[in-house]
């Protein structure tokens, strides 16, 4: 049991560090830094590790993009609310597409509604200037970016069978 969360930590941690590193390949939209990355990282959390570990993982890696200088505070709601319905939906069906399909919905729709109020709260946006629903396109293109490379990336680990192989080693 003990190697088993071992593995899975060290695997959420080299995650974690691709999301980071892969966030200075970002690039503007409207208000927003879009980092793809994040999200294809948010899928692979799902298949390999589960809702948790991805939520930790993507907290994580917000945490460090914001104190490294390369995210905002909206990196929270977008990229942790995509890791946990996506983790979510993964565990409950094994189904690539509505895995991708929460990962879109959960960063683009709910991290784009909830990016909203921290917006205004903590990164003085006018709330009369900033539409409440100004960071759903966004939070959109980049998720459907980092979901569309995490979805090949997925899909073909699935016809190889390593995906298999790869899951059973995380859990033995």
């Amino acid at each position: 049991m003990k190697s088993n969360s071992t593995k899975k930590l060290a695997l959420a941690g080299v995650l974690c560090a691709v999301a980071v590193a892969g966030s200075m390949f970002s690039f503007p939209v409207f208000a927003s830094k879009c980092a793809p990355v994040q999200h294809m990282v948010n899928v692979l959390c799902a298949v390999f590790l589960g809702p948790w570990y991805g939520l930790a993982a993507a907290f994580a890696a917000s945490l460090l993009r914001n104190l490294l200088g390369l995210g905002s505070l909206l990196a929270f709601p977008g990229s942790m609310c995509g890791a946990l319905l996506c983790g979510l939906a993964w565990r409950t069906s094994k189904n690539l597409w509505l895995t991708l399909a929460a990962e879109v919905f959960g960063t683009g729709i709910v991290g784009g509604l909830l990016a909203y109020p921290v917006a205004v709260a903590f990164m003085g946006a006018d709330a009369g200037a900033v539409a409440f629903t100004a960071y759903i396109a966004p939070f959109l293109v980049s998720t459907a970016g980092g979901s569309i490379l995490a979805g090949a990336l997925v899909f073909t680990l699935q016809k190889s069978g390593a995906l298999r192989s790869l899951r059973g080693a995380l859990e033995h």
